[in-house]
């Protein structure tokens, strides 16, 4: 099943991008095994300052066809990292081609774009810069993919 990060914004170089790419490599090597991966970003960018109903438009482009769609959103439900990696075995089990990870602006998600959701993620009740929040995907992904591998990384 191929993963997409689907996120409003432009990572420029510097440590996240440097933690975001190091996370993905990780789970890209760990997950290919599991039929996970590998993981792409897709990022959008609304330079007319449109908002999120623009910003909504922009990411229904670059979503997959018939991917799982997975909101992040502090509205969403939180789950523990060895739920998480039973979720992606579920996913992945269903035989679904694409899942995406859809990551709004800085004003969150359209609630147009958020009805279509699969399922919604929350990272906790506060809200987390979008940029950050891609670097806590990726690891989240990473370590789904080294639970789901038996791997010693997750220590619960």
């Amino acid at each position: 099943m191929r993963l997409h990060i689907c996120a409003v914004g432009r990572m420029r170089a510097g440590p996240e991008r440097h933690l975001l790419d190091d996370y993905l490599l990780r789970a890209d090597r760990t997950g290919r095994a599991l039929g996970l991966g590998p993981t792409t970003v897709h990022e959008v960018e609304d330079k007319k300052g449109g908002g999120p109903a623009a910003e909504a438009a922009l990411l229904e482009r670059v979503l997959p066809q018939s991917a799982i769609r997975v909101m992040l959103d502090e509205r969403g439900k939180l789950i523990s990292s060895p739920k998480f990696a039973r979720k992606l075995a579920e996913w992945r089990d269903a035989a679904r081609g694409d899942l995406a990870f859809i990551i709004g602006g800085a004003d969150g998600i359209d609630p147009g774009l958020r009805a279509t959701a699969d399922f919604s993620l929350s990272f906790g009740a506060m809200v987390w810069p979008h940029m950050l929040a891609r670097v806590m995907l990726s690891e989240q992904i990473y370590r789904a993919a080294t639970i789901l591998a038996g791997g010693p990384y997750h220590r619960a």
